[in-house]
């Protein structure tokens, strides 16, 4: 039987969810006193205007009917990312730090989105208040505001299992608990531990508290913020750069299997085919970067090949896992290179993480289904069964790969000649795409690692801010809402 659009319960939700925005923003202020910046009034305001919009619209939305399909969880993930933004970019506006309406919306999507493309050439000039907020936007988007806020749903006496499913990343979804408000509170729980764990260890390895906090943030949202015009390359501490590179790979890994190795099922962890190709992944690609930076004319010793080891296993982890970091500018590279980083892009990390991409998850189950259909040709009668963690995958979900990898190279394509006419160059127009999509932050040419976007035409700020969203939200999320068939009866 058909249900009415529940309009008015996606007020109230989204209502809750600007309460949450309001206590985030408020926890800025605590920054700007400590700091004695004269900000606190900046995230007063920006925190007032956000709790306002809540209560206004909790209070117009009172004894509605709580249910919602498919249809509102879609409305209500696309449409919350964008008014968190739109209320997120008030600090930079208000305190002048990026005046630009459209640099300033740029920011806060690519913060709430943790793709990490900037607008900013003297980070540091930054407040210290408007540098945790920006920090702060990633960490809060990393694990997904749905998520995030499924944990505090409930405080206002709902929850729903279709906001998680919209929200949610890659093909399969590995329930830890019946209840979505409870797994959605696990992974939070283990979000906030590895977070912590990483902001002590950075103290410890020589890294000053508040940059320890913001790298903690934005490597576990995969995010790579940094507090530094030269990001990462500003410590010139292999310590450093190996905690961040551990971060950033556990913060590419499904985060069920931290549950499952916190329940002591090993099984599940050593099991997991993902797992398994994301580590494979890894190796072969910080091999084919190390060949690419390895300069025959330095001596070849073991201080060099720590270098050239982490330098390259750095630059891997920190795209693939979508995170953005930079340790060196991979544009100084032959441009062997340049393909490498951008299949790394593209391909992501794992499902259920904080990262975006393709996802490897689905990498892997078009490679698998490749090579059945070789083996088809060669035996037409023989049932040749996708398999993942040793269950049979449904016709329907490899149709779904396939079509959401179609539909990713397309968008891709389009976006790279809109943006081509918009004025930007082609290697920046196909690695905007290719960054910005998969989230990641760098680019190629002028908007590579040692650039930022501030130079693009302010129309590719809009555009590419539209394709963070379409990218972190997995593509169909966002794009069904625009569908006729969608608002049909």
């Amino acid at each position: 039987m058909y249900r009415d659009f529940n309009h008015r319960f996606i007020l109230r939700i989204i209502g809750a969810l600007l309460l949450v925005e309001g206590l985030f923003l408020l926890s800025a202020v605590l920054v700007s006193w400590y700091y004695k910046e004269g900000q606190g009034t900046t995230f007063l305001i920006s925190s007032g205007i956000s709790a306002s919009l809540g209560l206004l619209a909790m209070s117009v939305s009172r004894n509605v009917n709580p249910v919602i399909g498919r249809r509102e969880g879609s409305v209500i993930v696309t449409s919350i990312w964008l008014i968190f933004t739109l209320v997120g970019l008030l600090p930079y506006l208000i305190s002048g730090s990026i005046p630009s309406v459209s640099d300033a919306f740029f920011e806060t999507m690519s913060g709430f989105t943790t793709t990490g493309a900037s607008v900013l050439n003297d980070i540091e000039s930054m407040p210290f208040s408007i540098l945790y907020w920006r920090s702060l936007t990633q960490w809060i988007g990393g694990l997904g505001i749905i998520v995030i806020s499924m944990a505090l749903l409930p405080i206002f006496g709902f929850s729903s299992v279709q906001l998680f499913s919209a929200e949610a990343t890659g093909p399969t979804k590995d329930k830890i608990h019946p209840k979505m408000s409870e797994t959605a509170k696990r992974l939070l729980g283990i979000y906030i531990v590895l977070t912590f764990a990483e902001f002590v260890l950075l103290r410890i390895a020589g890294m000053g508290w508040f940059d320890s906090l913001n790298h903690a943030f934005t490597t576990m949202a995969t995010g790579g913020f940094s507090t530094k015009q030269l990001s990462l390359a500003y410590w010139d501490s292999p310590l450093i750069h190996y905690i961040i590179i551990v971060f950033m790979f556990l913060a590419g890994v499904n985060f069920t299997l931290f549950y499952f190795l916190i329940k002591k099922k090993y099984n599940k962890i050593t099991g997991n085919q993902e797992f398994k190709f994301y580590v494979l992944i890894v190796l072969i690609f910080t091999v084919l970067i190390g060949i690419s930076i390895y300069n025959k004319e330095h001596p070849f010793n073991f201080a060099t090949m720590e270098v050239l080891i982490r330098e390259s296993l750095f630059t891997v982890v920190s795209l693939i896992t979508t995170t953005g970091y930079g340790n060196i500018d991979y544009m100084q590279l032959a441009p062997i290179a340049w393909v490498l980083v951008l299949l790394i892009m593209l391909v992501g990390a794992s499902a259920g993480s904080t990262a975006g991409g393709m996802k490897l998850v689905r990498v892997l189950l078009v490679v698998k289904y490749a090579y059945y259909e070789f083996k088809r040709i060669i035996h037409p009668n023989a049932v040749f069964p996708v398999r993942y963690n040793g269950h049979i995958v449904r016709e329907d979900v490899i149709t779904r790969v396939l079509a959401f990898i179609v539909l990713y190279i397309l968008i891709i394509l389009l976006g790279t000649v809109v943006l081509a006419f918009s004025g930007m160059g082609f290697l920046e127009s196909l690695g905007g795409m290719v960054t910005c999509i998969s989230d990641v932050g760098p680019g190629l040419g002028t908007i590579g690692p040692a650039y930022s976007f501030s130079e693009i035409p302010a129309f590719s700020k809009w555009f590419l801010s539209l394709v963070m969203l379409v990218g972190r939200l997995e593509l169909f999320t966002v794009l069904v809402v625009f569908t006729p068939v969608f608002w049909k009866k």
